[in-house]
């Protein structure tokens, strides 16, 4: 999910009636009211799915998410997975267009064997779907691949990366965790907020509007405003296109043609999310189970990048962060690095690309027991 920066009160003020209701009934039923009054519309035409700007194939499509293969030698080694965020718009924002895409910032970087996950829009029979569930077929993907892999979490596909990784240690080499919301409690973001001043009647009740799924559609309509302001736009790609030239036009067009596409969730996936990561802070607290096991964090000891978003709306950087003090990597192993820029543009930024993820890309290539003597800090600015 985004929304621009200074925003956020467009979502709590639409929430604000049920917060000053005095029962769970009562805060469901206002929520009900206004949220009907959005989905106003939902007859509307559907947004096309965006493109990708870079070829590639489809390495394996299951019913949950499909494999995009941007590998590009033939002599392969030390596969990257981009585990894509399973959230309110899709996976393209890590291959937006040339000059905003992650994938392509990766690639020139000298890392040739790419995939991305690309978690597909939930249909009406997968509303039970759970977080185990798509743990189960992120390991699929991983096995596909052939791991050990070099694993990337991006936002919320972040925490999907870091449970894997403690559930699955002998499958990952090495792992890079970028603007990903992991200890809620270290500090407060927008989304943090939202999250713990709204009851979860309030989330029960959005699932059963959407009989058993979160709709993207209807989200984004109180989420974010409707239409973005195209300042906001150049400000976050980060782009030397000036606004209202033909260049900008054309970048402009492709982010909201990205923007506009939504993805449905499965009502359980995103019920446990809200309840056992954002209210119950489980993963940091040590009580996330995770197909059968408890996620011990304090056992991982893998090679951990952490990367934040220094003006980031959605995640805290301390919300990353904490989790140098989480997991048992050796201090050698972990690096951190923060990047001037906002939640998107760590991620669709032409600069962040430019200059910061070259560098995580290189740690990456670096062999695990001398990362921290080989990674470049010309573009990184530790945190």
């Amino acid at each position: 999910m985004y929304e621009p920066a200074g925003r956020h009160v467009r979502s709590l003020a639409f929430l604000w009636p049920a917060f000053v209701a005095s029962t769970a009934s009562e805060i469901a039923a206002q929520f009900a009211k206004q949220f009907t009054g959005l989905a106003v519309g939902e007859d509307e035409a559907t947004a096309p799915e965006p493109e990708w700007a870079t070829p590639h194939r489809l390495a394996l499509e299951l019913k949950t998410v499909r494999l995009r293969d941007f590998s590009t030698a033939e002599h392969r080694r030390s596969p990257a997975l981009l585990c894509a965020p399973f959230a309110l718009h899709g996976a393209a924002l890590c291959d937006l267009a040339v000059g905003h895409s992650l994938v392509g910032a990766l690639r020139e970087a000298g890392l040739a064997h790419l995939y991305v996950t690309d978690w597909r829009s939930a249909s009406a029979d997968m509303g039970s779907l759970g977080i185990d569930d798509y743990l189960a077929d992120l390991n699929v993907l991983v096995d596909e691949i052939g791991p050990p892999v070099d694993l990337i979490g991006l936002c919320q596909g972040g925490f999907m990366a870091l449970i894997y990784a403690a559930r699955f240690p002998a499958k990952v080499r090495k792992l890079v965790l970028a603007a990903a919301p992991i200890d809620i409690a270290a500090a407060t973001s927008a989304l943090s907020a939202l999250a713990e001043a709204s009851p979860l009647a309030v989330f029960h009740e959005l699932v059963r509007l959407g009989d058993g799924l979160v709709p993207g559609r209807q989200v984004l309509k109180f989420w974010s405003p409707e239409s973005l302001a195209a300042e906001d736009i150049h400000a976050l790609l980060e782009t030397d296109a000036a606004l209202g030239s033909p260049a900008f036009s054309r970048l402009e067009a492709v982010f909201r043609s990205w923007y506009a596409w939504t993805l449905d969730l499965p009502g359980v996936f995103f019920l446990e999310a809200v309840e056992r990561l954002y209210k119950r802070n489980e993963l940091a607290g040590g009580n996330f189970v995770a197909l059968g096991k408890t996620i011990e964090l304090a056992t991982l000891t893998l090679p951990l990048f952490l990367l934040a978003a220094r003006d980031d709306e959605l995640v805290a950087p301390q919300q990353l962060f904490a989790v140098e003090r989480l997991v048992g990597t050796a201090p050698h192993d972990l690096r951190k690095a923060t990047a001037p820029c906002r939640h998107l543009g760590l991620f669709m930024g032409k600069h962040a690309l430019q200059a910061v993820w070259p560098g995580v890309a290189r740690w990456l290539a670096a062999p695990p027991a001398a990362t921290a003597d080989h990674v470049e800090n010309q573009f990184l600015r530790a945190s």
